[in-house]
Formats: structure tokens, sequence, C-alpha cells
């Protein structure tokens, strides 16, 4: 029954064929087309925001053009089982990093190609708290949303369902349940299920957005230990095999290969007309009657800064000075621990067994927010990378990637707090397409220092509790959100509660950019739900002035 019920809005999962493998046939006769046809939208970016609203809007009849600067992978031939042959996942262009912290960009925060970052994330898909909409009310920082946990509930449900989630019954935020049971415990996760029932602390298998048994074509999982490069399986999914298919199926083109480096504006109107790309070298324009910037949170502020003109001097979308402002990093340390016994702790989904009872505010602690803790499982080269920060090296290091089936590891994911000058600007910089390229700058504040010393603290003690015996700690960032925030008026923020943004009507942005606090939750399905939410809209003709069916 509940599979039925997802067939009736996505059918991708039974476009793919019976065995693992890419539909060809999908993809060589999807609609194309004309530069010069006025589409009803355009997406820019084929990740988690822009495949979800694509498939959503192309199902109910608009004439949808999806761009994507990397390729149309096909799992089966694209993608390896080895660490240093995915890194063609990554978004590797030129970027200019700054602050006090600055982060590194290229690898676990962000994406190329069709299906963006969730082609290499690690398949973990919470959801938010009802707290993390109201976290200046509640709690004196961040800030609150202009809209509330329970308008995402129904779509979190539908987009659980679609990719599907897999998990014990949740306890924490608002308790739900998942529609697949949770997969079976490996090494790694019995050792933190032992050491957190020693210390007192609640854990539960899941979520993770990776089949638990057949689900339509997609095969299940076979605990290869590669979420990260890539599932070429199928199993683990991701929006090009979730909604990219069924998005095809519905008349939709994907556009690959093209790197759009501005969004037209017509300066009387100030109407957004269409965008310009490069298309395998070559300048082009596809016009449409809306657009929607989905290029996540470093990307779309650098296209919405480029698209300055006459009537948006200082960027588009840019007058109150919102744009690139706000971003967030999650603090992601890792705390390894060694046992006697042999671990093998890549065998099973990286993130396996979670804890979400440090998520809220802890009235006694010195900081706000809080974090969460998953399983994850480091492969042998960033496994060298932990051991080279500890300040290992020749012989030392030698013997610790010799010991590597007796380590087990938990990460933690801290609630940075939004800071209006943790932010996107141009860069003097031009890429190969001659496009400023983004210059991110980003300093932590006293709380998320705190923060991450208590995740450290709280996953030793669980290691410890197992047995662990001798721990080790790399601090790490993960999940880049905000830069084009949601708010409720146009001096806070870049979009409102429908992602449409305050400065151009036909204008939406829905990736993570517009996230304006990230709780202590992996992103992806946020995204994929508000994305969902924004379509429902737009299909439903709730906002003035958008269109309500396909011409």
């Amino acid at each position: 029954m509940k599979d039925s019920a997802v067939r009736g809005r996505n059918e991708s999962a039974w476009l793919l064929p019976t065995s693992p493998g890419t539909n060809h046939g999908l993809r060589e006769g999807m609609r194309r087309f004309a530069d010069h046809d006025e589409v009803d939208l355009v997406v820019v970016g084929c990740g988690a925001g822009g495949s979800t609203l694509t498939q959503r809007l192309a199902r109910q009849g608009w004439s949808v053009v999806v761009m994507d600067a990397g390729p149309f992978w096909d799992p089966e031939t694209d993608w390896v089982s080895d660490e240093a042959g995915s890194h063609h996942l990554y978004w590797t262009e030129p970027r200019v990093i700054s602050g006090n912290d600055p982060v590194p960009l290229g690898s676990n925060n962000s994406g190329r190609g069709v299906g963006g970052s969730m082609v290499h994330y690690a398949g973990y898909t919470p959801r938010f708290h009802p707290s993390d909409f109201q976290t200046q009310t509640l709690d004196g920082v961040g800030a609150d949303w202009p809209l509330r946990y329970e308008d995402l509930r129904p779509y979190y449900e539908d987009i659980e369902g679609e990719l599907p989630v897999a998990g014990e019954d949740w306890p924490w935020g608002d308790p739900h349940s998942y529609p697949h049971s949770p997969h079976p415990v490996s090494g790694n996760g019995e050792v933190f299920q032992r050491g957190a029932l020693a210390a007192g602390i609640t854990t539960k298998v899941g979520p993770v957005a990776i089949a638990n048994g057949r689900f339509g074509h997609r095969p299940h999982c076979i605990y290869r230990g590669f979420c990260l490069q890539g599932c070429k399986v199928n199993a683990k999914a991701s929006p090009l095999i979730t909604h990219i298919p069924d998005a095809l199926a519905h008349g939709a083109e994907v556009r690959a290969d093209s790197m759009v480096t501005r969004v037209e504006t017509d300066d009387r109107t100030g109407l957004a007309t269409g965008v310009h790309y490069v298309h395998r070298g070559t300048q082009r324009f596809q016009r449409a009657r809306m657009v929607a910037v989905a290029g996540y949170s470093i990307e779309t502020p650098r296209l919405l800064l480029n698209s300055a003109s006459a009537r948006f001097p200082d960027g588009l979308c840019n007058e109150f000075d919102q744009v690139g402002r706000y971003l967030m990093v999650q603090g992601a340390p890792q705390t390894a621990g060694r046992f006697e016994s042999e671990i093998r702790m890549w065998k099973g989904p990286p993130p396996e067994v979670s804890s979400e009872e440090f998520y809220e505010t802890d009235p006694s602690a010195a900081y706000k927010r809080g974090f969460s803790i998953q399983t994850v499982s480091p492969l042998p080269i960033t496994w060298a990378e932990h051991v080279t920060a500890q300040g290992h090296w020749g012989s030392q290091l030698r013997e610790y990637m010799r010991d590597y089936v007796h380590w087990a590891c938990l990460g933690a994911l801290c609630e940075f707090l939004p800071q209006p000058d943790n932010r996107v600007t141009l860069a003097s910089e031009t890429d190969r397409h001659g496009m400023p390229v983004a210059h991110f700058s980003y300093s932590q504040c006293d709380n998320d220092g705190l923060l991450m010393k208590a995740a450290q603290s709280a996953m030793e003690r669980i290691l410890r509790a197992a047995g662990a015996q001798e721990v080790i700690t790399i601090d790490r960032f993960a999940h880049l959100v905000g830069g084009a925030r949601m708010a409720a008026d146009e001096s806070a923020g870049v979009v409102d509660a429908s992602c449409r943004t305050f400065a151009v009507p036909n204008l939406y942005i829905t990736d993570g950019s517009v996230l304006p606090t990230q709780g202590s939750a992996n992103p992806a399905l946020t995204i994929m739900a508000l994305a969902a939410r924004s379509a429902d809209l737009l299909a439903r003709g709730a906002r003035r002035g958008t269109p309500t069916s396909h011409r």
C-alpha cells in the first residue's frame, strides 16, 4: 500500500532497469527544448532542491529545463569503489576562502553533476526538530523561520517515502516512524550502542535513505562501504535515481554540462526572463517565464551577485545587502577509538546508529543549542588524514594504517550559529568562464567552539565506555547552508516562506541557501521538503502572479 502511494506521485524507482544500471532509453528520449522556447521554468542546479522542484512541476504539466554544470552521471560506468578515483564527484572549481576559521571547500560539502552532493553524501536523512524553526524565540540565538515545523511535516513524510528512509521509530523532536525497517547493525554501530548504553545515552538505528530490501526496481543495499563514492548499485537514494527519472518521464529536460553564469532580468518590469549559460564552450541564453536557482550555498549567492544590472546594481535581490550573508557550516568533529577486537567499521552504511540526545539547548550548559552523534566510517585515505592530524608520520602512520580494522569512529554535527559576516562575496579572480569566483569568509563564535568541545567530550565518553584503549579526534566541518536565507521581510532575508525572492516575483531559490538555521541534522531531507512545498504552492497558484498551468 505504501509503495503504491509513492508510485502515484513519483514513479522513479519503477522507471529504473530491473537490474542495477541506467534507463538510457529514458534519457535519450527525453523532451528537448530550444533556447528560444519560453519554458515555464528553468532551474539552475540539479541537486536535492532543483531535482525535487523539477519532478514535482513536470508532473503538473509544466515545461521545465533543469541545468547542471556537471555531467549526467551513469553510476555503472562513471563511479568506482575507490576514494582517490571519486574526486570527480566534487565541485573543485576555484574559490577563495578566508576568515579566522576558513572552511575547506571541494569535497564533503559540495557536489558536481546531476544529483548534486547527494550523489556522495552518506545517506543520513533526519528531520529538523520543531525547535529549529524558533531558535531566537526559544533560545535567544539564531533566527526564527517564517514557517513552522508543522508546515513541513507532510512533505517530510512524502520525501521519506520516496527515498525511501529506513530506521527505528524516532523519539526526538517530533516523534515519528519511518517507512522501512532499520538495517542490520555493523561492528561500528555495535560499539556505539554498547558505549552509549553504558554511558546512559539513548541511540537509535537510522534514519538512512538506503533501501532495506528491494524498492521498485532498485536493489537492496549490499553493505559494500562506498556510500561516499556514489552508490553503483542504486540502493542509496540520490535525486539522480529518486526524482530525475520521473521528471524525464513527465517531459522535463535535464541539460547537463551547462554552467549558468547570469540570471537575466527586465530592467523595466524587474522580472526574470531566463538564464545565460555556457554549454560546451558556447555562450547561450534560455528563455523562461520563471527561474529557480538551486546551486547551493556558495554558487547561489555567487550567481545572484554576478547578475547585477541597472535595476539591481549591487547584485540580484541584494537591495538590503542580504545575499551571501549568514552562511553556516556544521562543526563535524570525528572521534575514533581503538579496540582489541576487529571492528571493520567500513562494513555498513556510514551513518548507521545515531543519537539526538544532545540536540536541544541544555539549560545547565554554557552554550546554546546542541549537537547530534552518528557512526561514521572513514575509508583508508580519510583515516590516514585523521592519523596525520595527530602528528603521526612515517613508521607511526604505517602502524596506525595496519591497525585500521581495530578502530571504530563516531562523528558529531554541531549547530554553529548564523552570523552576518560569515558570507560569500565576489573575488577579483575569475574562473575559466570569465565569471568572478566566490570568496567565502568564515569565523566561528564562542558558542561554536564550546559546542565542538562538548561534542568531542561526549564521543570520547561513549567510546571509553565501550572499552576503547585509545581515542583520537579530528576537527572537521560539513554541510554548508544559508547565504540567501528565508525571512519574514526583505530587510532580513532574500526569500519568503514559499522560497520566492522578495525582489523578483518570478524568481525562486530552492536549495540549502534559504535555511535560516541548520539544527544538528544533515540538511538534505529538509531541502527536498522545502522544494516540494514550494512546488505544491506554485502548482496550486497559492501566490498571486505565479503560473498555475503549462502554457
